[in-house]
């Protein structure tokens, strides 16, 4: 006669009850497997078991959902409890290790050194949780001067008041460049030149021969003397 042994239920740390909702097995451990809340639960339920022993992993990632849905809708009041007392604890951490450095002081300088280390890492982990703190309290103002930055052509337009300064200096401007005479036609204090009439040759420039006609050659190799 054969007894059936009893199957030994699973862990509540380690059972997952999951809504399939139409998808596979495999879909279901892909969705936890990427799921930020249940890696965090994993985590908390192996950290948690020394001290509280076996923790419902269901419960625990419905426990996180809650806490994440606060988060989202503007409620940091958790977030900010929890790093108030983490700042508590490594407070609590710091002393404890520089009470073992002090201990060891002046016969195991090599302990002494190792505690104080350890002592001081935890005092600033403190200082640096408080920081975090503040900044949520109490978020800095940042303050931005504006810049004005253009790519490409920019056009800058003063206003109607420029546009009736330059319609009414526009005839005035007009006016004066028709008046301006033209220093090409005119020589000494408005005498005009008389190109028809022949100049009389200065000291400087003596009387000069005409030039005479060339005569080039007449075959069409392009060269040819010539006469002056």
């Amino acid at each position: 006669m054969t007894t059936k042994r009893k199957k030994t239920p699973a862990p509540k740390s380690k059972t997952l009850a999951l809504d399939a909702e139409g998808k596979s097995k495999d879909r279901l451990v892909a969705d936890v497997a990427a799921s930020p809340v249940a890696q965090s639960a994993l985590i908390l339920t192996t950290y948690a078991k020394p001290q509280l022993g076996e923790v419902s992993l269901s419960d625990l990632m419905l426990t996180l959902q809650d806490s994440a849905a606060k988060v989202k809708a503007g409620d940091m009041s958790e977030a900010e409890t929890m790093l108030a007392t983490q700042a508590t604890a490594l407070n609590a951490m710091f002393s404890e290790l520089a009470r073992r450095a002090a201990l060891n002081m002046g016969e195991y300088l090599g302990a002494t050194e190792s505690y104080m280390k350890l002592a001081l890492r935890a005092q600033n982990q403190c200082r640096t949780t408080l920081e975090t703190l503040s900044t949520i309290k109490h978020p800095p103002v940042v303050f931005a001067k504006q810049a004005n930055i253009a790519h490409g052509h920019q056009q800058v337009n003063n206003g109607a008041e420029q546009d009736k300064h330059i319609a009414r200096d526009a005839p005035a401007r007009t006016c004066e460049k028709e008046k301006t005479p033209n220093k090409l036609l005119e020589a000494d204090h408005g005498q005009r030149l008389d190109t028809g009439t022949t100049g009389t040759a200065g000291a400087s420039h003596p009387p000069m021969e005409t030039v005479g006609a060339i005569h080039r050659a007449q075959d069409g190799s392009g060269q040819g003397s010539g006469e002056r």
